[in-house]
């Protein structure tokens, strides 16, 4: 069976025809650019974002003649809003959380915003960022909701990066999601987390060469069209950097709060202050920062070298006036397990390090649900 290219694909959508019912919408220049990865197509369609709404039978179509193709196993079709200035309708308020039944402290509903429309069952979504890569940002993220786990609450985990997913890997799950009704997928699930990556989607050395509008489609669709149920809290793996998918996730996400991960050194500091700005321009408020790699401890003597600088991210956050979470240490064991898939807060759960992670995630479910909260026993998931 030969392989299908993207120009039997144009010539394929070339019978779909467009809202003027005159010309195809290919020939309208509706189509980004069309991405095919292990027989499955994905592309997005461009229609005014005042008719998306009325525009679902046209992805449906084209959808559905692409799946039909000889050789293709499935499609991804998204419509992306051109988003005309001042054609944005009215304010759309977030709903509030609803009260589930294993009796945690919730997250308050967050002020109206215009645009940003909640997701069902989630009671509070949160960013953790960086502005710069290299800080060990996924790491944090995922023993950072590991620690929300242990502490009691129902967690979920969403990787954002669609460049460089790492989702997989740092939790160990392999194979595809499975669809239900629609084009809703369940997330894939470990350590009593759900998560969502692009890496369960495409192949691991697949090189994601999409423009923005394909991001912000996909990022959009692995928040909206996932079975995720009810959480306390989403946590969101964003990519390193201010960029399109950052933006995206700031102004069409009802995020209740960001994490700014940093390094000690001076020039993360710097690139972490642009995250910050980022999200205050946003008007999404800065939950706080960690530092990590803040020290390295010896393995053999268990000395502590300051070998980044130290105090670096805390002095920081009280120059700006943000609180300060926590500091995470440069260990042999973070980087072993994370490459394993078997993070620290699972594999050594009453170690020094996990319990940092879960004071952690206590600092941030108290500023998301306005009520003190100690820290749970310890799960150990076998």
């Amino acid at each position: 069976m030969t392989d299908v290219t993207k120009e039997q694909v144009l010539e394929t959508l070339k019978t779909v025809r467009g809202p003027d019912l005159e010309h195809n919408i290919v020939e309208l220049g509706m189509v980004s650019d069309v991405f095919i990865s292990d027989a499955k197509v994905y592309f997005s369609i461009t229609v005014p974002a005042e008719r998306a709404k009325e525009l679902e039978p046209l992805r449906q179509a084209a959808e559905r003649v692409i799946k039909e193709m000889p050789g293709v196993k499935g499609a991804l079709v998204a419509l992306t809003a051109d988003k005309k200035v001042g054609s944005g309708g009215a304010p759309t308020a977030r709903p509030a959380p609803q009260p589930h039944s294993h009796g945690h402290a919730h997250a308050p509903q967050q002020p109206a915003r215009a645009a940003k429309i909640g997701v069902p069952g989630i009671g509070a979504i949160v960013a953790v960022a960086s502005g710069k890569g290299g800080v060990g940002k996924s790491t944090t993220a995922v023993n950072l909701a590991l620690g929300l786990v242990a502490n009691g609450l129902k967690v979920g985990i969403l990787d954002a990066d669609i460049y460089g997913p790492s989702m997989p890997r740092l939790l160990k799950i392999s194979g595809r999601p499975t669809q239900i009704e629609g084009r809703i997928i369940n997330p894939m699930e470990n350590y009593g987390l759900k998560v969502m990556s692009m890496g369960f989607l495409v192949d691991e050395e697949t090189a994601m060469i999409w423009r923005g509008p394909m991001v912000q489609s996909a990022l959009m669709q692995m928040l909206r069209e996932v079975a995720w149920g009810e959480l306390d809290i989403l946590v969101v793996d964003m990519p390193p950097g201010t960029g399109d998918a950052q933006l995206t996730m700031a102004q069409q996400v009802p995020l209740a709060g960001a994490i700014i991960v940093s390094t000690p050194q001076d020039l993360a500091l710097i690139d972490a202050r642009k995250g910050l700005n980022m999200f205050r321009k946003v008007e999404v408020p800065v939950l706080g920062i960690i530092e990590n790699m803040s020290y390295f401890i010896a393995p053999d003597t268990g000395a502590r070298y300051d070998i980044f600088g130290h105090g670096g991210a805390r002095s920081e956050a009280e120059r700006i006036d943000v609180p300060f979470l926590g500091e995470v240490p440069l260990t042999i064991a973070i980087r072993e397990t994370s490459d394993a898939g078997t993070p620290l807060v699972v594999s050594e759960p009453d170690g020094p390090v996990a319990k940092i992670y879960r004071d952690i995630a206590v600092k941030v479910w108290e500023q998301l649900s306005g009520a003190p909260q100690r820290a749970a026993p310890a799960i150990v998931f076998e």
